[in-house]
């Protein structure tokens, strides 16, 4: 990997760190797409996994008494049960085919976050707790994508922002294990060839953006990071889903 490439790959998960401190998700909404087009699909979905457990997890321990336990438990066992059979078929998908399907889910997950913020629906019971874990167990595999699922069904549920970002944390870094478990026992060569200096940067730059994040969450309103991430994450989408048409048809 070129320099260049390198410091646009440590710039993207900057701003995506700084965005999951702030907002309690976006990391892999702005990342996904990007790490895709410059990793290749496999790789990049996988490093999106990477990231996106070690960001959450240092995350967890700064907002670990806001934490809904309960609600984890019911987002969790469904999304695990639907991230196994994703991950495994997710090793097998081809390069350009996985491209356009991470695009896709991450523009049909912005569109829906979009339509449902405007929703009157009310939705109540374990059950809808269970499908948004379970769907999001399967994006994460599939896409690095976890968020948007869970997202919906905050919006539909009324779920507060605190307690919504504190229990996302945990529950990313669960599923985040169990997907790199079963890829990474599958097809250990999918982990990106960095060099020991790059995993350091990368590091650094996830630290780095969590603590901007936590000084910058006084002065910058949710809804505000949330908009600056569905833009960016729809300009990702388009050119990672375009790319991948483009190979394709190649």
């Amino acid at each position: 990997m070129t320099t260049g490439l390198l410091i646009v790959v440590l710039a993207s998960i900057f701003v995506g760190a700084l965005a999951q401190r702030i907002a309690g998700l976006g990391f892999a909404l702005l990342i996904s797409p990007f790490l895709v087009i410059i990793l290749g699909a496999h790789a990049g979905v996988l490093m999106v996994n990477v990231c996106g457990l070690v960001s959450s997890l240092l995350i967890m321990f700064r907002v670990w008494k806001d934490v809904d336990w309960s609600m984890y438990r019911w987002l969790t066992l469904p999304a695990v049960i639907g991230s196994i059979p994703a991950s495994i078929a997710a090793v097998y998908l081809p390069a350009a085919p996985m491209a356009v399907i991470v695009g896709a889910i991450v523009l049909v997950a912005l569109g829906a976050s979009l339509i449902l913020a405007r929703n009157s629906v009310v939705v109540t019971g374990n059950p809808a707790k269970a499908v948004a874990g379970f769907a999001s167990g399967v994006t994460n595999a599939v896409a690095g994508v976890g968020g948007p699922a869970v997202s919906a069904y905050a919006v539909m549920a009324r779920w507060p922002q605190r307690p919504f970002a504190a229990t996302l944390q945990p529950f990313f870094v669960t599923i985040a294990i169990v997907t790199l478990s079963v890829k990474l026992s599958m097809d250990p060569g999918q982990m990106p060839p960095f060099s020991v200096l790059a995993w350091v940067l990368i590091g650094v730059m996830i630290i780095g953006g969590i603590y901007a994040g936590e000084v910058l969450q006084k002065h910058i309103r949710d809804d505000h990071v949330r908009f600056a991430v569905i833009v960016i994450a729809f300009l990702g989408a388009g050119t990672a889903m375009g790319k991948g048409i483009v190979d394709l048809m190649a």
